[in-house]
């Protein structure tokens, strides 16, 4: 593998754990507060309904929040003029994952290497709403692009998102190191596609993982990693 000129980064289980998700009740609490909506009493139990119903349909690759929202308003006479803006005021009164303090450090060691961090992550959450939670960790600038499912429509791993994520970073596929904790989204699909992996896991390794896929514990150990690359290039 080439050193690499752009690390594409999975955000949960890569830079930060899990954060709540929304259930009916919250998201009909929110959507009354905006102007034009109209909430009926049975809503919250309905987007609960659809929610479980998609989840169990989507095989794989989870519909977004606003598919289960326009759903769910669709089944109970619920009026939402704007499914952007309700995605975006509900993902805004609730908290987001919590980065990884040394998930962060590693961040701004590769970054300060000269390298283009591009965030990579299938997500629910608005563009705005992800970056700020960068910011407060200190992150956001290291950061030239975010790439994420909820503004483009599709989720890894589909091969469109991959493309995106080489847009982004204006380079070929082959000058990219994608970097994540699943072993189908985060390195299947980028080698896939011509992309360097690296897989995030303290498990043993998966056996299907193609060899030139290297493993590392925890995103604080690729910089060791990188090193080894440069060490071998020169």
């Amino acid at each position: 593998m080439a050193h690499p000129r752009v690390l594409a980064l999975d955000f949960v289980g890569t830079l930060a754990g899990h954060g709540p998700a929304p259930d009916g009740a919250l998201v009909a609490d929110v959507l009354r507060g905006l102007p034009g909506t109209v909430v009926p009493r049975e809503f919250a139990a309905r987007f609960d309904t659809v929610t479980q119903h998609l989840r169990r349909a989507d095989r794989g690759v989870r519909s977004t929040f606003a598919t289960r929202l326009r759903r769910a308003a669709e089944e109970c006479g619920a009026r939402v003029p704007s499914l952007r803006l309700a995605t975006e005021a509900v993902f805004t009164a609730m908290p987001d994952a919590r980065v990884d303090p040394a998930a962060a450090r590693a961040v701004r060691q590769l970054h300060a290497r000269g390298l283009v961090c591009v965030l990579a992550a299938n997500t629910d959450r608005p563009a705005a709403v992800r970056l700020r939670t960068l910011r407060d960790a200190g992150i956001g600038d290291c950061f030239d692009a975010l790439v994420l499912s909820s503004t483009l429509g599709v989720r890894k791993p589909d091969p469109r998102f991959y493309v995106a994520v080489t847009r982004a970073a204006g380079c070929p596929p082959d000058q990219v190191l994608f970097v994540g904790d699943n072993p189908e989204t985060d390195a299947l699909g980028p080698h896939l596609c011509g992309m360097s992996a690296v897989l995030v896991t303290s498990r043993p390794r998966p056996a299907a993982l193609p060899s030139d896929i290297v493993t590392v514990p925890h995103l604080s150990a690729l910089a060791a990693h990188l090193n080894r690359l440069g060490s071998t290039a020169s």
